[in-house]
């Protein structure tokens, strides 16, 4: 294996001056500069990480905590954070916090104790002891998605509220007025703003958001289905369900077809977060999408600008409303297939359409829906990521 001599010999150079060229520093001429990477590549030459890292104080090392590595939007976040960071010369190591403050401060020691040059974090419930000690430490970090007011740190993430505000828009164009969520957990910022962004849509409209209609979540799939089933049981029923994120959306489906109900003809369904399979389901579903690979580059160069000793600025991207079928939608119901609109604020400024089908349906009995006559359960076609 090649060593610094070998490359210095290779290049006419001193081994001073190769080592300052493999560091980045400014001394060194572009001549002398190209003459080391050309004798670099000759001999495949690797510097040694560890022992530059003992050098320079650096390990060209990024930590990334995120609150659940099995929820796709989680999943694609890591992804861009990843190409990012190596698109700039650095190596990301990942920790699983499951929604979990003990696991969120594990991962969090363990990189700090592994000489990592900064750290990513999408902070779980309130954030932990040991995260908020690293903060306030001064230890490199950005937010990701969730932020804890009152720590200063830059936060990157994407704003809801103007698609929310589509999304009901939307859904009382297509006449519905009884509309119920599956938020968040409260402890979390997107957990707050998601029902709060909501609350505040719905009043623009002269409707109010009552106690019954909002089910109380944990981002997990199953909690969407606790949630679902309780609406269902409600002796007035919602006419839809906004999921919060996109694993409770896929439990509100589960309990909708345990039921023997369909979406959208006995209840329609909408997310926040959108995943590639939504577009496989049985409806399609209307989602609110984030801008996730655009919000991972934007963390990793935020913070690489707090590695360098730079404030580092937050950042705030819009999300969108990309229409489907799950609602009702005129000419969309039923099937899988057919096209996705994707409305970023123009839905409610779309031309006036023939009254759709949801207001004009003959009135029925007050009954509750569990009592309508069972229909066999529509299937739902799921695809793996």
């Amino acid at each position: 294996m090649a060593s610094i001599k070998d490359v210095a010999a290779e290049a006419g150079l001193s081994v001073a001056t190769v080592s300052r060229a493999l560091n980045g520093h400014p001394s060194v001429s572009p001549a002398a500069r190209h003459r080391v990477q050309a004798a670099v590549e000759s001999l495949g030459y690797r510097p040694n990480a560890v022992a530059r890292s003992l050098r320079t104080d650096q390990t060209r090392t990024l930590g990334l905590v995120i609150s659940d590595v099995m929820n796709p939007y989680f999943t694609e976040l890591a992804r861009s954070v990843e190409e990012e960071a190596r698109a700039l010369g650095y190596s990301v190591v990942i920790g699983n916090a499951d929604e979990r403050p003990d696991l969120q401060d594990h991962h969090v020691t363990t990189l700090l104790d592994r000489r990592i040059d900064g750290l990513l974090v999408s902070p779980t419930d309130g954030g932990s002891p040991g995260m908020l000690d690293a903060a306030r430490a001064g230890t490199p970090m950005v937010f990701v998605d969730r932020w804890i007011p009152g720590v200063d740190v830059p936060v990157v993430r994407s704003d809801g509220r103007a698609a929310v505000r589509d999304l009901v828009a939307h859904l009382h164009g297509l006449g519905h007025r009884r509309l119920a969520i599956i938020a968040g957990p409260a402890a979390t910022t997107t957990g707050r703003e998601r029902v709060d962004a909501f609350r505040e849509a719905l009043g623009a409209y002269g409707l109010s958001l009552p106690g019954a209609y909002i089910g109380q979540g944990d981002f997990q799939a199953e909690s969407g289905r606790r949630a679902t089933e309780r609406f269902l049981d409600l002796p007035e029923p919602p006419d839809v369900v906004f999921a919060a994120d996109n694993l409770m959306a896929l439990g509100a489906l589960d309990a909708v077809r345990a039921r023997g109900l369909r979406v959208p003809e006995d209840i329609a369904l909408a997310a926040f977060d959108d995943i590639p399979w939504f577009v496989h389901t049985d409806p399609p579903v209307t989602a609110i999408a984030q801008p996730t690979r655009d919000l991972g580059r934007a963390a990793v160069r935020a913070l690489v600008e707090r590695i360098a000793g730079r404030a580092g600025e937050s950042v705030t991207l819009p999300a969108r409303l990309v229409v489907r079928r799950s609602c009702g939608e005129p000419g969309r119901s039923g099937g899988s297939g057919g096209s996705t609109t994707e409305s970023p604020s123009s839905v409610r400024n779309r031309p006036t359409e023939s009254p759709s089908p949801v207001r004009n349906r003959p009135t029925e009995s007050p009954s509750p829906v569990r009592n309508r006559p069972t229909e066999s359960p529509s299937p739902v076609q799921r695809s793996t990521p």
